[in-house]
């Protein structure tokens, strides 16, 4: 590209606005599944130690350990006197039968962190907090893991909790109700963004390199500032699952994007370099010849469905391009203006965005003023 491509230097503290009506849809199990569930009995020390293997794992997704020291060394104390712990829900993986944790991620770090000895370290510290517990009762005051009596430490070590395992048994085809039981047990509190939830349910290389392009130049120039909730990666997702699977759009879209997401969770690298490589050609022609309006048709706020379109229609001309016909950067300009001032596609990108028949329309009238840019 002629020019060079830079980020927009703005603070990360405040999500841009976007307009997208499919964060009204209502999140409903489109199918009927049947899924077994059996019960466990962990001992703190063998969860622990399953922890630190990897064998029960933290989905990995943007949501920070928030307990306090002082919450957290409650829980030890219950443990240390004998006190019920709540149950986790964990289910388990195909394949490797390694258990992901669905509910129950704050205590178990909990656990895990007082085994280490140290409350919620972060890998960019230079020092770590020492975990010794606060406001207990006073034998157990400012003591740490190996500072336990050993009676007390054996008890710990000894406490019960009963875990949930759960396994899709049916539909094949359609292996998608974790999702949805996560979507159900994190409804307290600050109810996880559907993304959040993917990404912790459908961990693999899909995901990990959506969260990689996330920072890449020209995408966080058109997007703007990072998004808190991760939308900025469900749309990432959403252009993958509309170019490689348009065919097969089906709304709602928070829908479509979740099968796509578990399909290719664990994609191979040759279809991951494959999608690499076509988000940061598109996001680089488009930033260089479009500029930070590409995807703000009227407002200043994103516009989640002209982004959708306006990607899709680039993407499969970067796809067809040659040595012999190169896309002419004014052309697509000029085609980009008329776009935004079509009456009939503006319709298409505001309201019931999910529904097929705008999402047709809204991709038929890009490919229409996008065809002849050669």
């Amino acid at each position: 590209m002629e020019e060079e491509t830079k980020m927009v230097d703005e603070p990360i503290e405040v999500d841009e606005p976007i307009e997208d009506d499919i964060d009204g849809e209502v999140d409903v199990a489109p199918v009927q599944y049947s899924i077994s569930s059996y019960g466990v009995d962990y001992t703190v020390d063998g969860l622990v130690k399953r922890l630190k293997r990897g064998d029960v794992f933290n989905p990995d997704f943007q949501r920070d350990y928030v307990w306090t020291l002082a919450e957290a060394s409650k829980l030890i104390e219950s443990c240390l006197l004998g006190l019920p712990i709540p149950g986790v829900f964990l289910a388990k993986e195909t394949g490797s039968n390694k258990l992901l944790i669905i509910d129950g991620q704050q205590r178990l770090k909990t656990l895990q962190f007082f085994y280490d000895g140290y409350f919620n370290p972060k890998d960019d510290e230079l020092t770590k907090r020492v975990f010794n517990l606060t406001k207990v009762q006073d034998k157990f005051d400012g003591l740490s893991y190996n500072k336990l009596l050993e009676n007390d430490r054996i008890k710990l070590d000894d406490t019960v909790i009963h875990a949930t395992i759960i396994k899709q048994e049916s539909p094949n085809e359609d292996n998608t109700s974790i999702y949805h039981v996560f979507e159900r047990l994190n409804s307290g509190g600050r109810k996880l963004s559907p993304q959040e939830i993917r990404t912790a349910a459908y961990h693999g290389s899909l995901n990990d390199m959506i969260r990689l392009l996330n920072n890449y130049p020209s995408w966080r120039s058109l997007y703007g500032t990072k998004s808190t909730r991760l939308k900025d990666e469900e749309l990432i997702l959403r252009f993958f699952a509309v170019f490689y699977n348009f065919e097969n759009y089906q709304a709602p879209m928070t829908e479509f994007l979740t099968k796509f997401n578990k399909r290719h969770a664990k994609a191979p690298q040759a279809f991951i370099n494959d999608c690499s490589f076509i988000f940061r050609s598109t996001c680089d022609l488009i930033y260089n010849t479009l500029g930070r309006e590409a995807f703000r048709p009227y407002t200043r706020a994103f516009n989640v469905a002209a982004c959708e379109s306006v990607m899709y229609a680039v993407a499969k001309l970067i796809k067809t391009e040659t040595e012999d016909k190169k896309i002419n950067k004014q052309k697509l300009k000029n085609a980009h203006h008329e776009l935004f001032n079509d009456e009939a596609y503006l319709q298409a990108i505001s309201k019931a965005t999910s529904n097929e028949t705008w999402f047709n329309q809204r991709h038929l009238k890009t490919k229409e003023y996008f065809q002849d840019v050669w």
